[in-house]
C-alpha cells in the first residue's frame, strides 16, 4: 500500500470559525517531515477555501488561503477538513456541495475533530468507519445513522477516509500518515521534534467521562442513579437497585437499560470509575483509599477496572491527568 515515489500534495479547507490547531498541527507534522525527507518525497501542503479565501478562525486568526475551491490542482494525495465551532453549528452549503467531487478525486479523505460533520453533511461518511472529538461522538452517530462511528480510538482509517479525534489527535493521525507514507522511523523522528508520543495509551477515552450528568428528576429510574452517583463507595446489587426503585429486579433492569442505553451494573462500574478519576486527578491519596472510597472494594479490582474499560491503569491515570 505504501508508495514514497514523488511528492504528495495534501490539501486542508479552511472556512470561518476554524480551530487553528485542526489546522496547523497536522500541517506542522507534514512540514517538520520534509526536513527529514529528500526533495522529490516532500509534503506539498496547500490551503483551500471559498474566494474571497480569507477566513477568521475561531480565535480570532485571520488566515489568507493559497487557492479557491474551484482551483484546487488535481493531483490531491490526501484532503483534511479541520474541525472547530464553523464545522458542526453552520451551515457551509457550497463546500459541501463541493467536497463529494474533491474527496473522489484525491487519493484520501480525511477530517480532523469535528470536520467529520461537514463530510457527514457531503454524505462523504455513509457506509464508514469513523471518529470524531469524544464529546461530539454521540451527535454525529445520531446526525449521519449511516455511518459507524467510533468512540474510543484517537483516529479511524477505514479504506480512503481517516478521521481522528479532537484537536491535538490531528497530529497522531498525520503521524500515521506519514509513517504509512515513508516509514515510522521518519514518523518517530517528527513526534520527538513536537513532543509527543507515537501512540497515546487508552485511546480517546481517558479524556472524557464515561458517564453524561446524571438526571434529577423523580422518575424510578433517575432516583436510582442519582443515589448510585452521590453514595458511590456502598455496596449494589441489582436487587438492591431495584428496591431503591421499588420494581421487580426484572422490570427493573428492563426499563434501566431502556433509558440510560446500559445495564444497571455497566451504569455502576462507569460511575465508579468516573469517580476514582476525579479523586486521582485531584488528590494524592492512596490507590487503596481511592479504590475505598469509590466502591471497588480493593485497589487490584479498581486496576483490572481501569485497565479493561478505559485502557490505563489508575496509577497511569494519575501520572497523565493528576496534579502536582
Amino acid at each position: 500500500m505504501r508508495d514514497i515515489s514523488g511528492q504528495k500534495t495534501v490539501a486542508v479547507v479552511l472556512f470561518n470559525d476554524v480551530l487553528m490547531l485542526d489546522v496547523t498541527g497536522p500541517m506542522d507534522v507534514f512540514s517538520i517531515s520534509n526536513r527529514l525527507l529528500a526533495p522529490e518525497k516532500q509534503y506539498r501542503l496547500i490551503t483551500v477555501a471559498e474566494p474571497p479565501l480569507l477566513i477568521r478562525s475561531s480565535c480570532g486568526l485571520k488566515v489568507q488561503a493559497d487557492v479557491a475551491l474551484d482551483d484546487l490542482p488535481p493531483d490531491i494525495d490526501l484532503l483534511l477538513v479541520p474541525g472547530g465551532p464553523g464545522a458542526y453549528g453552520v451551515s457551509h452549503p457550497q463546500l459541501t456541495a463541493w467536497l463529494p467531487a474533491a474527496a473522489q478525486a484525491a487519493r484520501r479523505f480525511g477530517a480532523i475533530c469535528t470536520g467529520a460533520f461537514l463530510l457527514g453533511d457531503a454524505g462523504l461518511l455513509d457506509g464508514y468507519r469513523c471518529t470524531t472529538h469524544w464529546n461530539y461522538v454521540e451527535r454525529l452517530a445520531r446526525r449521519f445513522p449511516a455511518s459507524r462511528v467510533e468512540t474510543e480510538q484517537i483516529y479511524v482509517v477505514d479504506r480512503n477516509l481517516i478521521t481522528s479525534g479532537g484537536i491535538t489527535a490531528g497530529i497522531d493521525m498525520a503521524l500515521a500518515i506519514v509513517a504509512e507514507d515513508h516509514g515510522k522511523e521518519i514518523a518517530l523522528e517528527v513526534a520527538k521534534v513536537l513532543l509527543v508520543v507515537m501512540k497515546r495509551q487508552g485511546g480517546q477515552t481517558p479524556y472524557g467521562p464515561l458517564l453524561a450528568a446524571v438526571p434529577r428528576d423523580d422518575s424510578a429510574i433517575a432516583r436510582v442513579q442519582a443515589y448510585v452517583v452521590d453514595h458511590i463507595d456502598e455496596a449494589y446489587t441489582v436487587q438492591r437497585m431495584a428496591d431503591l426503585a421499588t420494581m421487580s429486579p426484572r422490570n427493573f433492569a428492563r426499563a434501566f437499560q431502556r433509558e440510560v442505553s446500559l445495564t444497571p451494573m455497566q451504569f455502576l462500574l462507569n460511575a465508579r470509575i468516573d469517580h476514582a478519576r476525579k479523586l486521582l486527578e485531584g488528590s494524592d491519596l492512596p490507590l487503596k483509599v481511592v479504590a475505598s472510597r469509590c466502591g471497588f472494594g480493593s485497589a487490584r479490582h479498581m486496576r483490572k477496572a481501569f485497565s479493561e474499560r478505559i485502557g490505563v491503569t489508575p496509577g497511569q491515570y494519575r501520572q497523565q491527568f493528576g496534579g502536582d
